[in-house]
């Protein structure tokens, strides 16, 4: 008996490694949730051929959520559609949220305020210990209040969520309903944000008959890397997701990541298992620390700018691009076919450190 003909959908999602079943499965849990779209979704996904023939790896791609739109786009715009669809359903005015000085979360909840009429307050954690006024005032910083957003300062190591919670019970006193946003809208209601990306990157990957090997990332505050692993488990999907973290050692990343997607999976419902060992995060790259550049860093953004035309940040999406670059070097990706890089954007930032990139001035033609 001859076997019955796919079709090109379903072919095309044997070859991704995930089915069409589960997809539908997937979307419909996540439409059970208040979004308000703010993103310009879906997202390229798009070659890095130059790159891969530098390397000589795998073939590497870019998702581009450096293309959300909001703001010059980022990641957290994902994730911001879930949280302020929240905010609003609660019946909030004012959204109060915190990060480091250059925080992409920062600029791109202050534009979601902005564009959804609610006032914005942002604490900005001093991590870096610099008084440079083009770290201190350009780049995020400039975008943050130029969105009409109130930005104070916190100094480095404050307790950043009781930071919020006073604001907070001091907006109310005024007669404002506030909602709190964790740094990095790291919390299972914006996790939902990087489920959903697991289920777009699914579709692309299935209509364009591309079979992903590895998706890497650079993973920080834990809400975007806890987001796909969540959704790559609701979808059974083969794909090896790599974290390069930018701030916390191994142990307390990978920790921090499984508990919000365990979280997060409890959040959709349904059978989902999330297990350990599918949390994984190389914190060799972090330097001396959040937002403290490395020489790795600049050489890669260097090299992607000058051979992609890609900006990437230079304190989240840079360093884990060192990270990519470096185990590629290392064969971490040896016998893989296709490798994936998020591109969590933020090259606002890049106009806070001028300095760290030593770049030459005008030249004569």
């Amino acid at each position: 008996m001859s076997q019955p003909q796919l079709s090109r959908e379903s072919e095309a999602s044997l070859n991704a490694g995930i089915s069409a079943a589960s997809r539908k499965d997937l979307a419909s849990a996540l439409a059970a949730f208040p979004r308000i779209r703010l993103g310009h979704l879906p997202t390229p996904l798009e070659p890095m051929d130059r790159l891969s023939e530098h390397l000589g790896g795998p073939r590497f791609w870019v998702k581009r959520d450096d293309c959300t739109g909001l703001s010059s786009g980022g990641n957290k715009t994902r994730k911001l559609e879930y949280l302020m669809a929240e905010a609003i359903a609660e019946g909030a005015d004012t959204v109060i949220t915190q990060g480091a000085t250059q925080s992409n979360h920062a600029r791109q909840t202050a534009a979601a305020a902005a564009r959804l009429g609610l006032k914005c307050h942002i604490l900005l954690e001093d991590r870096t210990g610099s008084n440079d006024a083009q770290y201190t005032l350009n780049g995020n910083v400039l975008l943050d209040r130029l969105h009409g957003a109130s930005v104070s300062k916190r100094s480095g190591g404050a307790d950043m969520a009781a930071e919020m919670i006073a604001l907070a019970d001091h907006i109310k006193q005024t007669g404002a309903r506030p909602y709190i946003i964790p740094g990095g809208g790291s919390n299972p209601t914006g996790a939902l944000g990087y489920v959903n990306c697991a289920l777009e990157l699914s579709e692309q990957a299935a209509m364009m008959d591309l079979k992903i090997d590895a998706l890497v990332h650079a993973t920080g505050s834990s809400g975007t890397q806890a987001g796909l692993v969540a959704g790559l488990a609701a979808l059974d999907s083969p794909i090896h997701l790599l974290g390069i973290g930018v701030r916390a050692p191994r142990e307390k990343q990978e920790s921090m990541v499984f508990d919000l997607a365990q979280r997060t999976a409890a959040r959709l419902g349904g059978d989902i298992t999330v297990r350990r060992e599918d949390v994984r995060a190389n914190c060799d790259y972090v330097g001396a620390g959040y937002g403290i550049p490395t020489q790795g860093m600049v050489k890669s953004i260097r090299l992607l700018a000058e051979l992609e035309g890609l900006l990437f940040d230079p304190v989240y999406s840079g360093k884990g691009l060192d990270g990519l670059i470096d185990l590629t070097r290392k064969g971490a990706f040896d016998g893989m076919e296709n490798v994936v890089f998020l591109h969590t954007g933020g090259s606002a930032a890049l106009f806070g450190y001028p300095e760290a990139f030593d770049l030459p001035g005008y030249q004569e033609a």
